[in-house]
């Protein structure tokens, strides 16, 4: 048991639980981070990260009896099972789950978790979104405001990087931004048509966890300027955009105090009767099946929401018969799904004159608009934001039209039409 007691207990090492670990390791607590799936070395394991599309199998496309048989769910939202970052998702075959309603739950059990395959879209909350249950009268009142925040969104700003331009929008704080990534022509004409017609509303360039800059803090090799390759979640041997596996972990890692167990998968968290205190967690370990107890004065719950919930509901006990601050009996109730693909799509015959150059991997944000200053406009309470951007038709185009022949090539070598997406 010697052996197996730290200062602190990390569970999970994506996005929260690297930090947490850099944060405790870089204070001297010696710290256990535990992940439920395999390491990831960064850039070693990045096995696609280089590969053009006629170096996978079927062009990367994987064959649709394989999609069905493993990957149903993770396949949904149309972007994920890819023979370049299928092996990034877990396998609904292996990992099942009930549903009642459709509920999309996307994950990866590696280490760095869903860090590797995030979007990497940030954007600060204001009070607006703070103050709003309180003024709403629903659920219950946020305990902090914007004022409390706002040192913490900086101080983690400044670590990750993060490229943008500032608005200065009340209800979308600016942040301690690098250079924000250029607009294409269609996003530029929109932008000016936006600012001609609505009093209201802006366009700009999503606010992302890209390098686009140096950062101060950090002068290793680990991290880059982005390269503008959009083959982000193979993992970025550039280590261009903000993950566990390029910074966090390796800044723990550095200190000495970190201990990283791959193939532990935490069961639930062990709850002290005469301290009235957590004491540990219980692991099974995926490769023996062996249980193995941790123990440490200081537990951090990683695991993403659905994961940490699921071991606090096996975390019983004579004071928790329901679960470790289940009193309520709320504990894996209330949760909403993400919005996806509710929009619009449009296209455009013309800018037939102008391209872009590179593969930004990003896109362009419209910050809510509705039911601002105490304006109510329509007839839900609150708002949203669009994401989307505009392209321009390539050669893949031709699987969808019919043609045969020398002329019917030589069109797909010349652009298609600009098309522009919207996605609340």
């Amino acid at each position: 048991m010697e052996e197996n007691t730290f200062d602190a207990i990390v569970v999970g090492s994506g996005i929260s639980g690297g930090w947490a670990a850099m944060e405790l390791c870089r204070k001297g607590l010696k710290t256990i981070v535990l992940e439920r799936g395999r390491q990831v070395k960064h850039i070693v394991d990045y096995k696609t990260a280089n590969l053009e599309p006629w170096q996978l199998p079927n062009a990367g496309r994987v064959p649709l009896k394989e999609k069905e048989e493993h990957y149903k769910v993770q396949s949904r939202a149309g972007y994920t099972v890819h023979e370049a970052r299928k092996h990034f998702f877990v396998k609904d075959s292996e990992h099942p789950y009930t549903e009642i309603n459709r509920f999309d739950w996307m994950r990866g059990y590696h280490e760095g978790g869903r860090s590797l395959m995030w979007g990497r879209q940030v954007y600060r909350w204001s009070d607006l979104d703070f103050e709003a249950n309180a003024k709403e009268g629903i659920g219950v009142d946020w305990p902090i405001r914007y004022k409390d925040i706002a040192p913490w969104y900086s101080y983690v700003e400044k670590f990750i990087g993060i490229s943008g331009e500032k608005l200065g929008l009340p209800h979308l704080p600016d942040g301690e931004f690098m250079p924000p990534m250029e607009l294409n022509c269609v996003e530029k004409h929109l932008r000016e048509s936006i600012d001609e017609n609505f009093e209201d509303r802006v366009l700009t360039v999503g606010r992302i966890a890209h390098l686009t800059g140096e950062l101060e803090h950090d002068l290793t090799p680990h991290r880059g300027k982005c390269q503008y390759r959009n083959r982000c979640m193979r993992g970025c041997p550039f280590g261009a955009y903000f993950s566990s596996n390029s910074s966090t972990l390796h800044v723990a890692k550095e200190t000495g105090n970190m201990t990283l167990r791959p193939h532990s998968i935490v069961h639930s968290v062990i709850y002290d009767e005469a301290t009235g205190k957590a004491s540990g967690v219980k692991v099974i370990d995926s490769e023996t099946k062996e249980m193995v107890e941790f123990k440490a004065k200081i537990i951090f719950l990683n695991a993403s929401t659905i994961g940490s919930t699921s071991i606090l509901l096996n975390s019983t006990s004579d004071r928790f018969p329901n679960g470790m601050g289940n009193d309520s009996g709320e504990l894996g109730h209330n949760m909403m799904d993400h919005h996806f693909h509710v929009g619009a799509h449009g296209s455009r015959d013309d800018f037939k004159d102008q391209y872009f150059y590179g593969r930004r991997p990003n896109g362009i944000y419209i910050p809510r608009f509705r039911n601002l200053n105490g304006q109510k406009k329509r007839d839900y309470i609150r708002g949203f934001g669009y994401q989307g951007g505009a392209s321009r038709a390539g050669t893949s185009r031709g699987a969808g039209m019919e043609g045969l022949g020398k002329d019917f090539k030589d069109g797909l070598t010349q652009p298609g039409d600009w098309s522009f997406n919207l996605l609340g």
